[in-house]
């Protein structure tokens, strides 16, 4: 049973963990428990008291929803004002409702029209809970809404926790970093109205866990504007976390009859941080990625830009589309500069019609050569920008989000369209379903260049509500297309990883977490966002271009790419034979381990950031695996190396090959000892593809 009602008490069971939370004779949202289960019966509602006049029963208080008002003094993941100016919300327990695997505790304001509902839904068999919050008015008057937080978890034991989240750039995006809370707050945020390059829209708390040891707690918000994960730690040694819509800027008018409902929060309990991955991993599959490609592996892509930047021609991109298909791959993606007046990037952006200088004879010349030749078409966009030369802007100067009397803040040479207006959002929707009505195009690359700035807009009543209502529009359109053209796969793109959260994964096939395709940069940067993520989500460019300028080898290179959805983006046309065949044998290998890469459990052996990256894949029956080693510089001190494997079997005799020298060890045998290897030199790398003994 998903849910266990005892009295007051709600106990959320998955296959391994309780959360508990209930209601107390005040009417006041409790936390009880989040870890290993317990017997339900011992589970119960502890009273507080008042300790003195500066520090109250509220301070002490475990809730599920912290509201603004009274003596509550910490971080409120509620803050409202009514009509009349009172700002302090004051929740009573109406009823609790079951259905199934669902859950909703609904409260009502004592005095005024606000209802609020705590959503629960559990996955049991995933070891995943998901929850949200909905707003309603239920008078004949606006509530303005400043703060409202998708969750607040309250974590178990007093000691400090440190906190796992990623402290990156443009360019070197999700890298982990852990940050030890002792006391105050510390906060994770986007103000830039997409989720950023900086830090992502999670948490992942503990005590000093391991890689498969040690209490893991984390929680992913489905959402891709501004966020705030808010972790503070209280004078009783408690820590808290508020996860949701940042309160920056934001403000949203609850109408008359009207409902809010917050993003939503997925979190699970886990043992190390592998288990923890591989639970949200699993989930992500089953649950979060659009069903129609959830289930399929990903191609193998190549995509244009490297090789030919805005010099874009029918002729180009066809002789680079006959050098892809004879290594092997399955998608051709064109990128930038195929539209309007596109020869920099300067100009052409809202343009969405072929360039017909660069395509005399249309677009439908070079797909059907891209078809002929057993490859998909794909094509690159970016529907939320316009620059100012442009047929769009000449004709709606009023279309990008402005103040009248401010300069307008140009990024990259555009600005940003004003997503929250129903004429755009139909503009951007019929400009794409034109694209792909028109021509067989399988793939859409969506990119957005730049943050927001000069926040006005006009058709808004309540301006601070466009940072929400902009990704809300750019979910729709994305879901109208796919319902529309279903056999289209569509990648979140945000200059690099600034859009790689779980609410562009519920709309998106997959995202690209950086631009920088330097393969010693991305060992870091792909195992930062294997925390929260699975390897089928993430796109990985072999390319020619190293932004620190390093030399490494196009087997390196191909090694690290194939630890997600392989994809080239090397100038083709430079290319010797010599690299051509490597490009073949990789890509040719690739494709049999694919499924292992895309759909197994990951392993994360050896911590990229140690030098030596080790990561393994194992498949569900752990009959076969595949597994990566990537040493970029190996020092003299650095002669001999175990490798130990993870998951597997332990009595299967598995086979392998590894440095030219062919293997036949036990699972407990490459579990426990491991296979010694020597790691000499720059830019070791290998692909070793376990199979037990007597399977194909």
């Amino acid at each position: 049973m998903a849910i266990i009602k005892q009295d007051n008490i709600y106990i959320l069971e998955t296959a391994h963990t309780h959360y508990v939370l209930g209601v107390d004779a005040y009417g006041y949202n409790r936390h009880i428990h989040w870890g290993k289960k317990c017997s339900p019966a011992d589970y119960e509602v502890v009273p507080v008291e008042d300790e003195n006049s500066n520090h109250t029963a509220c301070d002490e208080m475990h809730q599920e929803y912290t509201v603004f008002g009274g003596t509550m003094y910490r971080p409120s993941a509620l803050k409202v004002t009514f009509a009349d100016g009172c700002r302090e919300v004051e929740p009573a327990f109406e009823r609790g409702e079951i259905d199934g695997d669902t859950l909703r505790l609904c409260f009502k304001d004592r005095i005024y029209p606000l209802q609020i509902v705590l959503h629960y839904r559990v996955y049991a068999q995933e070891d995943v809970i998901m929850r949200f919050v909905q707003l309603k008015n239920t008078g004949d008057r606006p509530i303005q809404v400043h703060a409202a937080a998708s969750a607040e978890f309250t974590l178990p034991s007093h000691e400090a926790y440190r906190f796992c989240n990623t402290n990156g750039a443009w360019g070197g995006e999700n890298r982990r970093v852990d940050t030890r809370l002792d006391g105050g707050e510390l906060t994770f945020e986007s103000r830039k109205g997409i989720s950023g390059h900086t830090v992502s829209p999670y948490f992942i708390a503990h005590q000093g866990a391991a890689e498969e040891s040690g209490a893991v707690f984390g929680a992913a918000l489905a959402y891709s504007g501004n966020f705030k994960v808010q972790a503070s730690r209280d004078l009783y040694g408690v820590t808290r976390v508020l996860l949701g819509i940042n309160d920056f800027d934001f403000r949203y008018d609850l109408l008359p009859g009207a409902c809010f409902d917050t993003p939503q929060v997925f979190f699970a309990y886990a043992q190390g941080f592998g288990g923890f991955s591989r639970t949200m991993h699993g989930f992500m599959l089953r649950r979060i990625l659009p069903k129609r490609f959830a289930g399929e592996t990903l191609p193998v892509l190549y995509n244009s830009w490297e090789a030919t930047g805005f010099d874009v021609s029918s002729a180009g991109q066809a002789k680079l589309a006959e050098i892809a298909a004879g290594l092997g791959v399955e998608l051709f993606v064109m990128d930038d500069g195929w539209f309007g007046a596109r020869n920099s990037d300067r100009a052409g952006l809202g343009d969405w019609f072929v360039n017909p200088q660069k395509f005399p004879n249309g677009l439908d010349e070079l797909i059907e050569k891209v078809n002929a030749l057993g490859m998909d078409f794909g094509i690159w966009v970016e529907p939320e920008m316009v620059n100012k030369d442009s047929d769009l802007f000449r004709a709606h100067p009023d279309w990008t989000y402005h103040y009248e009397n401010r300069r307008a803040d140009e990024l990259r040479n555009q600005l940003v369209l004003n997503m929250t207006r129903s004429d755009v959002q139909a503009y951007v929707f019929d400009c794409l379903d034109r694209l792909l009505s028109e021509h067989n195009i399988r793939y859409i690359k969506w990119d957005i260049n730049r943050p927001f700035s000069q926040t006005g807009a006009e058709n808004l009543a309540c301006p601070q509500s466009l940072w929400y209502l902009h990704t809300q529009a750019v979910y729709s359109i994305v879901d109208r297309l796919r319902a529309k053209h279903p056999d289209v796969q569509f990648e979140s793109c945000a200059s690099g990883g600034g859009r790689d959260d779980w609410g562009a994964l519920m709309h998106f096939d997959e995202v690209w977490p950086s631009d920088n395709t330097d393969a010693v940069d991305r060992l870091q940067i792909q195992q930062g966002y294997s925390l929260l993520n699975p390897a089928k989500t993430m796109r990985a460019w072999v390319t020619d271009i190293s932004p620190v300028g390093r030399p490494v080898s196009l087997d390196f290179r191909f090694v690290v790419a194939m630890q997600g959805a392989l994809s080239l983006g090397g100038n083709l046309l430079e290319y010797d034979e010599a690299m051509l065949e490597t490009c073949k044998k990789y890509i040719a290998l690739y494709k049999q381990i694919r499924p292992l890469v895309q759909f197994g459990d990951l392993y994360r052996l050896r911590d990229a950031r140690s030098g030596i990256a080790f990561n393994q894949y194992v498949s569900v029956n752990r009959r076969e695996s595949a597994a990566f080693l990537a040493a970029p510089y190996c020092g003299f001190y650095r002669k001999q190396e175990p490798l130990v494997f993870a998951g597997l079997d332990a009595e299967t005799v598995y086979t392998f090959e590894l440095f030219g020298k062919t293997y036949e060890k036990s699972g407990a045998y490459l579990m426990h000892a491991g296979v010694p290897v020597r790691l000499r030199g720059d830019c070791i790398c290998a692909v070793i593809h376990l199979r037990a003994k007597g399977d194909a």
